[in-house]
């Protein structure tokens, strides 16, 4: 490309992408260098880019980019998460579409189907990545559904059932009715929302008698088997070992007392439907009482529903409420705030479902997770998430790994009889059916008397292993890969599966490799737009990220959701952003195009403007380097990028380049004009990492480049020993430049107009930038003088005075005639004010806040006035 061109973002993209693709430069194998590994939060294999997966990528593009370029052996391993129950969602939505229904197939043909499903829409995330510039090890990709990885879930399933972790067990569990499958406690979100309580009557049987009791879920009266009461409740003791009708069921079930009752809650009499509720279920147990399931897998009325069979619940239960006030059972309703869970991935009202399912023990397990994170062995960053880990990880409870799902790893559990406890656990079909023969103690079994569980695993079961099964570490321990790479050094991630994921994985590698699977936990934060929402579709404020890449290019894109970043907090992202990050890359590209437009002469001799700015230059930008270096550290990705964009922007482009550029029309010597490349070089490694895109394209332009091929694969700039003098000297000498330019512009004096410049050096400030000032202010004379210069233009910086002379710098006359105009405007201005002050009845009847402006309006145009006349005072 050549420099004359306007940056064209999209085909400088594809262009490096694809040659840093070609040339392998993404690629990591084992060697003697020091690792540093990044595995990537895996996203579903059937979504697509969203805010949350670019500000996720582009911070680990940023930490591998910095990695590679220090000299690590870089790898950052890409992947997808088969998500058992989107994509079966999915899957099950497209197949109805197709007039198919799931439970016609078979579980082969239906993975079939989920199969072509995942192969269609299954690289698109990935390759919408490409696009953001994120260099992930592409050859090493891994799916959670590869034959190894699966095999590596099952392998880990079977060793953690010999070990007695693992169990069935007949529990209360979650049960989404949209997915059909349980979900773990950590699956469920609770929200508050408004119900209603509905308070119903029960006849005693052969009684005129009724109680009374309160309930949000009045359909589930016809599940009901008991009512109970406090056994110290005097109000109902006449009613124990009595019976009660329930209403529209009319079966007649036993009132039993139990301490659970709250005596001073409600009416002091509970509705017992131990299918249906965690506290209901273990009164039942204590009192051997029936259990009644009244809900088909999708929450639909059963059998026990009566004549609301086949009907949704929320449906049965406004024709119920009807109903039982027609029968006058419905004595009054109120409305209740109550917490409603609802599923984390298909946002339907959770049941409460009692199930036999898979559980693994996660109370011994966690132990070395949590020392791990409260001994600082693994740092989360921020550290404010330590708390909120301890709290989860002191209070975890049994797992629930199986899922009513046919999409994913299929538990390794075979059936060979009728009874519940009547299985093996292996790794195989063929396996199992050895130890079937040896459990039976009948060696005439065959594969077809065996039966496998028909449900899959959770899909984080599988995940919890991605440290180590990308590796192959869980079939191979002890190969060179997992020895090498692991532990991983940084994983970011995001706070909401701290406890998902993260803790899950740290579970998992002091299990099997006695030793945490990271070092370090970045915690980014939710991207949420102005109006502080999080971003969605459904909420339609998300913008489509490819559309934003393709209008800003991705390296603005990057800057963009970097500048306002800070871990663990929310980024307010809104677009301006990116225009604020394209800029930027403008702002680099044309201040190349001017450097390319030199013309070279190696004849000229250095000036000495240009020494002292590329000794001021290489000063700050180590500075800034070290300040970079210090953030990198502290993860303040943010803070970095504002160091960089700063040092790129104020010192180099506006400063820098000002201070060594040639006088119009001149040529810039050959010294000068190399230092400046090899200063352009340090400042394209460090900003690599964050625009890797217009970093390498003008790399690849330079005529003096280093030796390494690519700007990727150079080496990070060397940390040296700061000079602070020459950058607070610099310091000083920019404000004085400024000062001569804020007056020829205030004077109307052109730039191109040379001036003189006298210095009452007070503050005894050195002469280092004097040629400096002298450039840049197009001065023609300067000199340091003894006392006030009359008849001058002055300003000050701290207590050095600077003078102007008026003669030749302007027209007396003409400046004269400006002042006088605006001196007259002034006094006029404050006549009025100052009438309106005097005004009694204005001041008596204004409010202060009112009569406060006038006065500091009074104040200011006196003191313009007395500048003015000085001014005029100084043209005499």
């Amino acid at each position: 490309m050549s420099t004359s061109q306007k940056y064209d973002s999209q085909k400088v993209e594809d262009k490096w992408y694809n040659y840093w693709m070609e040339q392998g430069y993404f690629h990591s194998e084992v060697d003697d260098r020091t690792p540093y590994t990044i595995v990537i939060p895996p996203p579903n294999v059937t979504g697509v880019l969203h805010m949350g997966h670019m500000l996720n990528n582009t911070i680990q593009d940023v930490l591998i980019r910095r990695a590679r370029l220090k000299g690590f052996n870089a790898c950052w391993v890409p992947g997808t998460d088969h998500a058992s129950i989107a994509t079966e969602a999915k899957v099950v939505a497209k197949l109805k579409e197709e007039g198919i229904n799931k439970n016609d197939l078979s579980r082969e043909e239906f993975l079939e189907h989920a199969w072509d499903w995942t192969h269609k829409h299954g690289g698109i995330i990935l390759e919408q990545l490409k696009k953001l510039g994120a260099s992930c090890d592409w050859e090493r990709t891994k799916f959670t559904m590869d034959e190894n990885m699966s095999a590596s879930v099952i392998k880990v399933f079977v060793d953690l059932y010999e070990k007695g972790l693992i169990y069935r067990g007949y529990r209360m569990v979650n049960w989404d009715p949209e997915a059909k499958t349980t979900l773990s406690d950590e699956e469920v979100i609770y929200q508050e929302k408004q119900g209603n309580l509905y308070y119903l009557t029960y006849k005693i049987e052969n009684s005129e008698e009724t109680v009374t009791i309160a309930t949000t879920r009045p359909e589930t009266i016809l599940g009901d088997t008991a009512i109970c009461i406090n056994p110290n409740d005097d109000r109902f003791s006449h009613l124990k070992g009595k019976k009660a009708i329930v209403p529209l069921a009319n079966r007649a079930i036993p009132i039993i007392e139990d301490d659970y009752v709250d005596v001073e809650f409600g009416t002091g009499c509970l509705k017992v439907t131990p299918a249906h509720d965690i506290n209901d279920k273990e009164i039942g147990e204590r009192h051997n009482l029936e259990v009644i399931d009244i809900f088909n897998d999708d929450a639909t009325l059963n059998e026990f529903g009566l004549h609301y069979q086949g009907k949704d619940r929320f449906e049965a239960r406004k024709e119920i409420v009807k109903e039982l006030e027609s029968l006058g059972v419905l004595i009054k309703t109120e409305t209740h705030i109550n917490k409603v869970g609802t599923s984390e991935r298909t946002g339907a009202v959770i049941e409460p479902k009692l199930s036999d399912q898979w559980f693994l023990k996660m109370k011994e397990l966690a132990q070395p997770a949590l020392d791990a994170v409260l001994n600082k062995e693994v740092n989360l960053v921020p550290d404010k998430f330590v708390n909120t880990y301890r709290h989860w990880m002191e209070n975890v409870r049994d797992w629930n790994i199986s899922r009513q799902l046919w999409w994913g790893q299929q538990i390794p559990a075979y059936y060979y009889g009728n009874g519940k406890n009547d299985f093996v656990i292996a790794e195989t079909l063929e396996e199992a059916l050895e130890k079937a023969k040896v459990q039976t103690n009948n060696a005439e079994l065959k594969l077809l008397d065996i039966k496998q569980d028909s449900d899959a695993l959770d899909t984080w079961f599988s995940s919890w292993l991605w440290p180590m099964s990308v590796f192959n570490g869980i079939l191979e321990p002890d190969n060179p890969e997992i020895n090498y790479y692991y532990p991983t050094n940084d994983l970011v991630t995001a706070p909401e599966i701290l406890f998902f994921w993260v803790a899950r994985m740290m579970i998992a590698g002091y299990e099997y490799r006695g030793e945490k699977p990271f070092i370090n936990v970045y915690l980014t934060g939710i991207v949420r737009d102005k109006q502080r929402r999080k971003m969605s579709k459904s909420l339609g404020n998300s913008p489509d990220p490819i559309k934003l890449i393709n209008e800003y290019g991705a390296d603005g894109v990057r800057v963009g959701m970097l500048l306002s970043s800070p871990a663990g907090n929310d980024l307010m992202f809104e677009i301006d952003l990116c225009k604020q990050g394209s800029g930027f890359i403008n702002k680099i590209w044309n201040s190349f195009k001017l450097l390319k437009s030199w013309e070279i002469d190696s004849a000229i001799e250095q000036p000495k403007s240009s020494a002292i700015a590329i000794e001021w230059y290489k000063a700050k930008f180590q500075q800034t380097l070290l300040e970079i270096e210090d953030h990198f550290s502290k993860y303040r990705m943010s803070d970095a990028l504002m160091s960089t964009y700063k040092l790129i922007w104020d010192d180099y482009c506006s400063w820098f380049l000002e201070m060594v550029k040639p006088n119009f029309g001149e040529a810039i010597d050959e010294k000068t004009y190399k230092e400046v490349i090899a200063i352009l070089e340090d400042n394209l490694k460090i900003l690599h990492p964050f625009v890797p895109f217009i970093s390498e394209e003008i790399w690849q332009q330079l005529d003096t480049r280093t030796k390494e091929e690519a700007l990727i694969i150079s080496k990070w700039p060397e940390a040296l020993t700061v000079d602070t003098t020459i950058i607070s000297e610099f310091a000083f000498a920019s404000e004085v430049i400024s000062g001569i330019r804020n007056i020829r512009k205030s004077k109307n004096i052109s730039f191109k107009d040379q001036i003189s410049l006298q210095i009452l050096n007070n503050e005894n400030t050195s002469t280092t930038f004097n040629e400096v000032i002298t450039k840049l202010g197009n001065v023609s004379n300067l000199e340091y003088v003894d006392q006030q210069v009359e008849g001058s233009l002055s300003y000050r910086v701290k207590s050095n005075e600077y003078f102007i002379p008026i003669e030749g710098a302007i027209d007396v006359e003409a400046e004269k005639g400006k002042i006088q105009e605006e001196l007259k405007y002034t006094e006029g201005f404050l006549k009025s004010v100052q009438n309106k002050l005097s005004n009694e009845r204005f001041v008596g009847n204004a409010p202060e806040a009112v009569v406060a402006v006038e006065k500091a309006k009074q104040a200011d145009a006196e003191a313009k006035i007395q500048m003015l006349k000085a001014s005029l005072a100084g043209l005499e």
